[in-house]
């Protein structure tokens, strides 16, 4: 099955069904191709991982993404419990892959700032230079990351070899020779698929409306991080915590609609670099969110020394103005994208119908 975009004469005759089962069946493939060299690569690094995932586990999550992306985009066109069913395991398996790269992503967003934060070069000197704090906080981080990291490796290990994969895989075979669609998929491709496409950007767009981006307007203003003193009750870390976890939420939930209108997109043969650069900040925000809540847990281990827990949360502050960094980012390029589909359509749809884009190099 060619990835090559259909020609203007066949898209205007292809129904919704065509197009779908052509998508599918290519990623479903790559699923397929892709898994036994991701497992290979798992099982030949004991206790440790790449912060980018190798090229095995990357095509496999990349056809991860994409089918579940598919089908939650266009799922009014398949068997719902069918759909239902797949988009859940599929899921897992992201989660599954991208745990123990995640680990290395985190600790090394993590070292690396607390290095920069205590080290001297020719830019000038860190705030935590010479502080007696820094080389246990540095160890005590380096320790939690790696004994997590050994957990999710062998978690991964143990999934990896159980009867659930071999399920989903099961699953992604009967897709590469049938689809289960329903009747409205046998409709022209442009009347079906254009509406659902559309509500993809239309979700998007809301969740995007929704975000305090006034307050995310000045690079490192700084308003973002007093919002803790609007907390009602006790002034607990769990306070905190949840306070923090409550206002990145929506960002995380908008990187996620982000994502579906990247793929639903790529159906339509539009491929968006816009969109690309919009899921890279949302993944940088993402990333130095969870590196912050991990700089918090650890300051909060027990019998540690004031001046270890002070570099710690010294890290925090860091990761959370990373946090409003790629806020300031996202808003600065937000407003000048069209808010619905049809101004990402430059071209008319049927001309690119079918289309798969190049997989992206990290």
């Amino acid at each position: 099955m060619t990835d090559a975009p259909m020609t203007a004469q066949a898209a205007s005759t292809a129904t919704a069904g065509d197009i779908l089962s052509r998508q599918l069946t290519a990623q479903a493939g790559a699923f397929l191709r892709a898994l036994p060299l991701a497992v290979g690569e798992v099982g030949a690094r004991p206790g440790s991982a790449a912060a980018v995932p190798a090229a095995g586990t990357a095509d496999l999550l990349r056809a991860v993404r994409r089918i579940g992306g598919l089908l939650h985009s266009f799922g009014a066109v398949f068997e719902q419990t069918w759909a239902q069913e797949s988009r859940t395991e599929l899921r897992w398996l992201l989660n599954l892959l991208a745990l123990e790269p995640g680990y290395v992503r985190r600790s090394a967003r993590l070292l690396g700032a607390l290095d920069s934060l205590s080290g001297s070069d020719p830019e000038g000197t860190g705030m935590l230079a010479g502080h007696a704090g820094a080389p246990k906080a540095r160890a005590l981080l380096d320790r939690q990351l790696t004994l997590a990291r050994t957990r999710a490796h062998s978690t991964v290990l143990q999934e990896l070899r159980s009867a659930r994969l071999h399920a989903l895989a099961d699953r992604m075979t009967l897709l590469v020779g049938e689809a289960p669609l329903l009747e409205a998929a046998g409709g022209r491709a442009s009347a079906v698929l254009l509406p659902q496409a559309a509500a993809a950007f239309t979700a998007m767009s809301a969740s995007a409306q929704q975000l305090p981006l006034q307050r995310a307007a000045t690079p490192y203003g700084g308003d973002g991080l007093r919002r803790l003193g609007a907390v009602p009750t006790a002034r607990g870390a769990t306070d905190a915590d949840t306070a923090l976890a409550a206002d990145d939420a929506p960002w995380s939930r908008l990187r996620i609609l982000v994502k579906r209108a990247r793929y639903a997109l790529e159906v339509c043969g539009r491929p968006s670099s816009e969109l690309d650069e919009l899921d890279a900040v949302l993944g940088r925000h993402q990333e130095a969110a969870d590196a912050a809540v991990t700089a918090a847990t650890a300051a909060r281990t027990p019998r540690i020394t004031p001046a270890t827990a002070y570099v710690l949360g010294v890290v925090h502050a860091d990761q959370r103005l990373e946090v409003e960094a790629a806020r300031y980012a996202f808003g600065r390029r937000w407003p000048d994208l069209p808010l619905g589909l049809d101004g990402w359509l430059e071209i008319p749809p049927a001309e690119g119908w079918g289309h798969s884009p190049a997989p992206r190099t990290a």
